[in-house]
């Protein structure tokens, strides 16, 4: 097996928290993206990603086979409450893109183990 091949099986087999971390760091770097562009359709490109994927991140919380402690689970989800609540603010009122930044950052601090590695 050459080094190139077991570089990419180590990334296949990324745990599942790494993945959302990655996703969800991809998620962020497009709002943040969008933020500085004055293009209309980036901005609502990337709030639209990242209420879908908080979308997908509250049905799997809410689903039986999620194995974290209920308090956490309703907190995410509370939060993904709020997401898709303060997306739609973003994209009629024009609110800004910084709150939804700034909590898929905390997100993706916890997902890393608390530590201050932001992306």
């Amino acid at each position: 097996m050459s080094v190139a091949a077991y570089r990419q099986s180590l990334r296949d087999t990324a745990s599942p928290r790494q993945l959302e971390r990655k996703v969800l760091a991809q998620v962020t770097a497009e709002l943040e993206a969008a933020g500085a562009d004055t293009d209309g359709f980036a901005r609502v490109h990337a709030v639209d990603r990242n209420r879908r994927l908080w979308g997908v991140l509250v049905a799997d919380l809410a689903g039986p086979d999620n194995l974290l402690p209920d308090q956490l689970k309703a907190g995410l989800i509370s939060l993904g409450l709020w997401v898709n609540r303060y997306s739609g603010d973003v994209l009629t009122k024009g609110s800004p893109l910084a709150p939804l930044i700034d909590v898929n950052r905390t997100v993706m601090q916890g997902l890393a183990g608390g530590n201050n590695a932001a992306a």
